[in-house]
């Protein structure tokens, strides 16, 4: 721990969060130029924050109880995220995601750009509530109100993304429900439960950061984590490729987009489940 507060300290936990970040976006990307693809840069996600957060505890000078709050709720998310990325892209080829973006034979210039730096960069920009926390002075009075809300927040957020996932991974085993689409659970009330729950997990970490002046100000950070989740690369994307699959449409028209909500009353009998 330095002990240093306020800029001073903002500037040695964001040096070594950077620092951390271009270590391993370079250890990923050499690994990936290996391999021959590049999936495994969605492994790194949610280590990536993991690490950041260990740096805002040891670096940051700022209240304890909240660096070790944070510290903690984001290792579960990120540990929890990156064990279920290496299942899922273990044995996967390219991610079609990147094949897109990087065409045919790309440099190693573009593939750095267009992926870890990237990445590397929503990193650091989507962690600054554990940054800015960590040097941010105690929570005081009635903003201890603001940081317990925020941990329930990530509490139904985590539920939501784990719960979300189990669900998902339960149905894909089971062959009976081949061709179908996935409409039970979480999933009959909102299509994207991971996504809304990853989305409430960031949102939570803000309001604990939030809680002492000056975190309220990097409220653009859980902002830019939901545009992608849901605008972007996330749920966007997933829709289009689903939309022409037998049950989607129908899917769509009874359950919400992204908040849950009670689904509506099916429109004649059947309905089937979903398979990202």
């Amino acid at each position: 721990m330095t002990g240093l507060t306020g800029w001073a300290g903002f500037g040695v936990v964001t040096g070594a969060s950077l620092l951390f970040i271009v270590v391993l976006q370079a250890v990923t990307y050499a690994v990936g130029r290996r391999r021959g693809h590049y999936n495994v840069v969605d492994v790194i996600w949610g280590f990536g924050f993991v690490g950041i957060g260990w740096i805002a505890l040891i670096l940051g000078g700022g209240d304890i109880t909240r660096r070790w709050i944070l510290a903690i709720a984001v290792t579960i998310w990120g540990l929890r995220l990156t064990w279920h990325m290496v299942g899922k892209v273990r044995g996967k080829g390219e991610d079609p995601r990147y094949a897109k973006v990087l065409g045919d034979n790309p440099s190693p210039a573009r593939v750095i750009r267009k992926i870890f730096a990237t990445q590397g960069a929503a990193q650091w920009f989507v962690s600054l509530p554990l940054q800015v926390s960590a040097v941010a002075h105690p929570t005081h009075g009635l903003w201890w109100i603001v940081l317990i809300i925020g941990v329930v927040v990530w509490a139904v957020g985590i539920t939501f993304e784990a719960v979300g996932d189990a669900q998902m991974k339960a149905f894909k085993a089971d062959p009976s429900t081949t061709g179908t689409i996935m409409d039970r659970g979480l999933w009959a009330w909102t299509r994207h439960p991971n996504y809304f729950g990853d989305s409430a997990v960031w949102w939570g970490m803000w309001l604990v950061a939030a809680s002492a002046w000056p975190g309220v100000l990097t409220v653009l950070s859980p902002v830019v984590m939901t545009y992608f989740l849901v605008y972007a690369t996330g749920a966007r994307l997933l829709e289009q490729s689903m939309s022409k699959r037998d049950g989607y449409p129908g899917y769509q028209q009874r359950t919400s987009y992204f908040f849950p909500l009670p689904p509506k009353k099916r429109e004649g009998a059947g309905s089937q489940g979903h398979t990202p």
